[in-house]
């Protein structure tokens, strides 16, 4: 026999009672077919209707009373199924964050199939979907945009600083040859190839900025040529950026026209005592070529 508990209507919990208990109130009127019950074996409260073992009580107390018998308990309602689609779309949406926007763009196609097929009341995550994707894929243009004169800058400041270092052992492999050679400066015509043994590796007579189809893009203060290097001011020009060309050597008429750093305001000069500097453009004309 089992026991059920019900809720009164003054909302008080009666009970546990008997099926035949419950029976009995059910004719004599005190529990209608909306009232609360839970059987002892349930988790969950439902009208005394949807019980089918009182369906014969209550058909017999709405004839009794003249009462139309209660309609059985409809089902409640399955929760709506969420497209496949519609959650395809919000995860490429939120991973085009990560994929440079390229999954966003499917995930926009994706979700709006899904919007399209969507039933009335069941368009939120596709909607989510769509949204997220589209501005992914709007965002990361812009993004990038930003990023783009960002990244040329830090480009251009690398080459910048690539090719300070070439000046500076550049510099120091004509000291170490002024030091094999009784203190005097290589000379101005074979420049190059009088250094060439006291550098690692011929790419340091390149600037990363210059056309690389050049051998070299460094020149050589001509007015040095063979001098003693003690004798020398230390702040004259020893190397500088040019064109390009092996052994190259000469004076200011052979600086750059358009610098190659700094947005064409910055010429790498190298001096006489080894120290590298970036010049701009403003003080070409103050350097010191005179020994």
């Amino acid at each position: 026999m089992a026991n059920y508990t019900l809720i009164g209507g003054d909302q008080k919990q009666y009970g546990p009672v008997t099926d035949e208990q419950l029976r009995q109130w059910i004719f004599d009127g005190r529990v209608n077919p909306q009232s609360q019950v839970k059987a002892e074996s349930d988790a969950e409260w439902r009208p005394l209707s949807a019980f089918p073992e009182f369906a014969a009580a209550l058909a017999a107390r709405s004839a009794a009373s003249g009462a139309p018998p209660p309609a059985p308990s409809a089902a409640p309602p399955l929760p709506a199924k969420t497209s496949g689609l519609a959650v395809t779309s919000l995860v490429l949406g939120i991973l085009g964050l990560f994929t440079c926007g390229i999954t966003a763009l499917f995930g926009l196609i994706l979700g709006i199939i899904a919007l399209v097929k969507a039933k009335q009341g069941r368009t939120g995550i596709a909607l989510a979907g769509v949204i997220v994707s589209a501005i992914v894929v709007i965002m990361i243009p812009l993004f990038a945009a930003m990023l783009l004169p960002a990244l040329a800058a830090a480009k251009q400041k690398a080459q910048e600083i690539n090719c300070m270092n070439n000046e500076k052992q550049l510099a120091l492999a004509v000291h170490m040859y002024s030091n094999d050679n009784k203190d005097q400066f290589p000379p101005a015509a074979t420049w190059c190839d009088a250094i060439r043994s006291h550098v690692g590796s011929e790419r340091i007579f390149q600037c990363p900025a210059g056309d690389q189809s050049q051998r070299c893009h460094y020149a050589y203060n001509a007015r040095l040529d063979g001098l003693d290097a003690s004798k020398v001011n230390p702040n004259t020009v020893l190397i500088f950026e040019t064109g390009g060309g092996w052994n190259v050597s000469g004076g200011p008429e052979l600086m750059l026209n358009h610098a190659r750093h700094g947005r064409g305001r910055i010429f790498v000069v190298a001096f006489a005592d080894g120290h590298v500097e970036a010049v701009t453009d403003s003080r070409l004309n103050t350097l010191r070529w005179d020994p």
